[in-house]
């Protein structure tokens, strides 16, 4: 069978890349149903993009290769095809745009989107070998138990990371990029819990607080969650990109608190009470009464010197951890890394020393930041591709 264009993968990019590329695509997935990380994004609401999504929420080997992309397919142009689509959204916080009803939603529009331009859509389809052609592609698929040979002329990997394999996710992309000698940036799992060694903060399993989470290199101001494997929250999920195995982490659990100013006013007012008890007002009790056992707080507010209030404090706001590691592709939302964008041409998303072929969404060294920014790359990345495969279709 021929078509003028083969997308690997019915996600977000895949699907985004069929709405532009036209007539004559085929999108195949080994999945029962498209859209699947679509489906489960935003606990079924689909946080579809960011509002203030730019360059600056991505990470790269080369932070400017997402820039055209973006530029030319923004937050707005997504926002409104959700508008014409009669689906309603609102803004949830820090510019995160989430779906009125259901992520459902989203998945239709798209499909209906790909079939509107034209394109094919075929689910659980696996994919047996590739082959570069003199003319494009070979790919020998396995489709209703039976073995069948589709060529193109474009070819598009749109499959995804490693991310959330109970999904499906295998790596796909990056085994085609390896058989075709492109390079990759080294890989790891991404917007992911941390985990700690022998369950230090299962007594802690709940609860949730803002807090300010850095390393070396950033720090990201959002809630901390405590789990029985370790920590979570969107602070942690943010710093997980930028953390490397061994690295230590700092926790700042009263970024916008006065503490010192009102553990000293209180000294004056309530000397007698318990320096546990006047924390476990500021802050959740079980983890007041954590931090008394870690860091050893006894005696009333009258025997606290200044000295000593102060020291309480920076401990507080600098409270040095070591992950013994992540909850790895599990839980992971994305994959850092991926195909090099060296490789790629950042205005079409082609590989520069094979035309025909292209690689869009998170197969390519490009990773947002939690809150809607890997959908806004998927969308942006997607209608590079597609727009470009079909310019050179006319």
């Amino acid at each position: 069978m021929l078509y003028q264009t083969l997308i690997l993968g019915a996600g977000a990019a895949g699907m985004m890349c069929a709405r532009y590329a036209g007539p004559g695509t085929l999108v195949i997935d080994h999945a029962r149903n498209p859209g699947e990380k679509i489906r489960i994004s935003g606990g079924g609401r689909c946080n579809f993009t960011n509002m203030y999504a730019e360059a600056k929420n991505f990470i790269s080997a080369n932070p400017h290769f997402c820039k055209s992309a973006l530029a030319r397919y923004s937050q707005w142009d997504f926002v409104a095809l959700m508008d014409q689509h009669g689906i309603s959204w609102h803004e949830k916080t820090l510019g995160q745009l989430f779906c009125d009803g259901s992520a459902k939603q989203v998945v239709a529009m798209l499909v209906e989107e790909l079939q509107r331009a034209g394109g094919e859509l075929w689910l659980q389809t696996s994919i047996t070998s590739v082959e570069k052609t003199e003319k494009g592609f070979s790919v020998t698929l396995e489709r209703d138990g039976k073995t069948q040979t589709v060529t193109c002329r474009n070819l598009v990997l749109a499959s995804g990371g490693k991310s959330i394999p109970k999904m499906g996710a295998t790596g796909l992309a990056y085994d085609i990029a390896r058989q075709f000698d492109l390079p990759l940036t080294e890989t790891q799992p991404a917007l992911v819990p941390f985990t700690f060694s022998e369950d230090r903060f299962k007594p802690l399993a709940g609860i949730a607080l803002p807090a300010r989470l850095s390393n070396a290199r950033t720090s990201f101001d959002e809630a901390l969650l405590f789990t029985h494997r370790g920590l979570s929250g969107p602070s942690v999920l943010q710093l997980s990109s930028y953390w490397r195995d061994g690295e230590e982490i700092t926790v700042n659990l009263i970024p916008e608190l006065p503490l010192y100013d009102l553990l000293r006013d209180q000294r004056q007012a309530e000397g007698r009470r318990d320096l546990t008890t006047e924390l476990s007002r500021l802050l959740p009790a079980r983890l007041a009464d954590f931090l008394s056992a870690e860091l050893r707080l006894t005696g009333r507010l009258a025997d606290q010197s200044d000295a000593a209030l102060q020291s309480l404090c920076q401990q507080l706001s600098n409270w040095q951890l070591t992950p013994s590691g992540t909850e790895g592709y599990r839980t992971a939302e994305v994959t850092l890394g991926g195909i090099d964008t060296d490789a790629l041409s950042s205005k079409t998303m082609e590989v520069k020393s094979m035309p025909g072929l292209y690689a869009i969404g998170e197969a390519v060294d490009v990773t947002g930041w939690l809150g809607g920014f890997n959908f806004q790359w998927a969308w942006s990345s997607g209608h590079a591709a597609g727009s470009a495969i079909a310019a050179t279709s006319r």
